[in-house]
């Protein structure tokens, strides 16, 4: 019985440690992991994935797609970014993590900064300026199903 017992409060332990990162980065007005500046010179940021590379349900919509196009014409301003579906708690240290793979082309949340942070970017606004942006909700007006059609 007292082996049990231990048993289960070494596992409640764990199950604490291993959720606190996660419920600690949902707080309310709690800002998302994102890096301040730009990476430093000569560092190469992980590859944003290409649109060939998605495929079945992450390229249903043509927003999904775009969405990878513009993506990997700014990595150095999206990584500068948090991302509002709180993907730091998997690891995720920018919404330039998002479209690193394909979690990008199934998230809402991620789609819209993408194509707010693109327009931002394509109006001569810092990536400081769209950070401030997107931490004040402006993404969340996003249209997704006209957000593809955005030129360059």
């Amino acid at each position: 019985m007292l082996k049990r017992g231990l048993v289960l409060a070494f596992l409640f332990l764990i199950i604490l440690t291993v959720s606190a990162p996660w419920a600690t980065s949902q707080q309310e007005g709690e800002v998302p992991a994102y890096n301040a500046g730009p990476p430093p010179k000569g560092t190469k940021l992980p590859p944003i994935l290409t649109k060939d590379q998605l495929w079945g349900d992450n390229a249903q919509f043509s927003y999904q797609t775009r969405a990878y196009e513009l993506a990997a014409k700014i990595p150095a301003v999206l990584h500068q970014q948090p991302c509002y579906c709180y993907c730091d708690r998997m690891g995720h240290n920018s919404l330039h993590s998002c479209f690193e793979n394909a979690h990008g082309a199934r998230c809402d949340i991620c789609l819209k900064e993408l194509y707010y942070s693109y327009a931002q970017y394509r109006k001569g606004r810092t990536a400081t300026q769209i950070r401030k942006g997107i931490i004040a909700g402006e993404w969340r007006k996003v249209d997704l199903e006209t957000a593809a059609t955005v030129t360059e």
